[in-house]
């Protein structure tokens, strides 16, 4: 996940979406037209920016927009730097509308660094003020889910003794979040986004979910990190299940919306949806075409690959 970018501005598009028409077989009768008011089978969750062409620069009526289109779910990572008002009226607006509340990210100012992976004092008492930060604007936005990065390697340590020292200050943030029945989930990001950073695999961040041992500590499967790291997606997915709480997706290369690149997101989602999964799916991604054909093609890919 590209905090800083996401932060700022999104991310920016790039490169052509292929028509769908050339991919996906006709829709049947009885399915729902491209741009109708239909629902989906799992909880696609945009974000802030993705619809403006649409919908306008309000973030309200981005919602709004996205509710009528049949997204039942919202996420944003920069949800903790809007002011306590703001977060009230988005909640207010996501209730009125049904939208569930995705992730937002608890530890911006510790993900970047060599962090947890230290086992310093000071950086542990960062963290954990980010997460005792975090259960307030959790509580105001009505979120579950929260995104932690646990930062860099230490060069210096063995990673025996690194995954140890971030084991020991996850304990420490479950901890604050149990009571309140919020989870953290961590997220792998992939080696060429985000070179050196210490949580990079699925295997790693299910070995870390077990140690942690946590109700509150899971994990965040971002399939677009994964397949530039590992690819692998569904047997990945079967392996780590019991510690996975929330997906996000973008397709590869280019990190745009389905049906832009390699991946067979039908396939992917026809899976999870198979396995039972009712949690929020983020489309943390750019939109491939600008302006409003560029957000109607997102909406579009969304429902061709949500018909399994």
């Amino acid at each position: 996940m590209n905090r800083r970018g996401f932060l700022a501005a999104g991310v920016a598009g790039a490169g052509a979406a292929v028509g769908l028409a050339s991919r996906f077989e006709p829709r049947g009768e009885g399915q729902d037209a491209p741009g109708s008011q239909g629902g989906f089978k799992l909880k696609y969750a945009p974000h802030f920016g993705m619809f403006k062409n649409h919908a306008g620069d309000s973030p309200l009526d981005q919602l709004k927009f996205a509710a009528d289109e049949g997204f039942a779910a919202w996420e944003d990572n920069g949800m903790k730097g809007r002011s306590p008002r703001e977060q009230e009226s988005i909640a207010r607006e996501m209730g009125r509308l049904s939208i569930a509340m995705g992730v937002f990210v608890v530890n911006g100012g510790t993900a970047w660094g060599a962090t947890l992976s230290s086992g310093r004092k000071e950086q542990l008492d960062q963290f954990l003020g980010e997460c005792r930060d975090s259960v307030d604007v959790a509580k105001r936005v009505n979120a579950t889910w929260m995104t932690v990065v646990p930062g860099t390697v230490s060069a210096r340590l063995d990673m025996g003794y690194q995954t140890a020292n971030v084991v020991a200050a996850l304990r420490r943030g479950a901890e604050i979040f149990e009571p309140h029945g919020l989870v953290m989930v961590l997220e792998p990001l992939n080696f060429r986004d985000h070179p050196n950073l210490f949580l990079t695999k699925m295997a790693q961040a299910h070995e870390v979910c077990r140690a942690v041992d946590s109700p509150s500590c899971k994990i965040l499967d971002d399939l677009y990190h994964q397949q530039v790291s590992e690819g692998n997606l569904i047997p990945n997915i079967d392996r780590a299940w019991s510690e996975i709480a929330y997906f996000q997706v973008g397709d590869n290369p280019g990190r745009k919306e389905p049906t832009t690149g390699e991946i067979n997101y039908r396939n992917v989602f026809g899976h999870i949806h198979g396995k039972g999964f009712t949690g929020i799916v983020g489309m943390e991604h750019g939109n491939a075409k600008k302006g409003k054909e560029g957000e109607r093609a997102v909406i579009d890919a969304y429902r061709a690959c949500d018909r399994f």
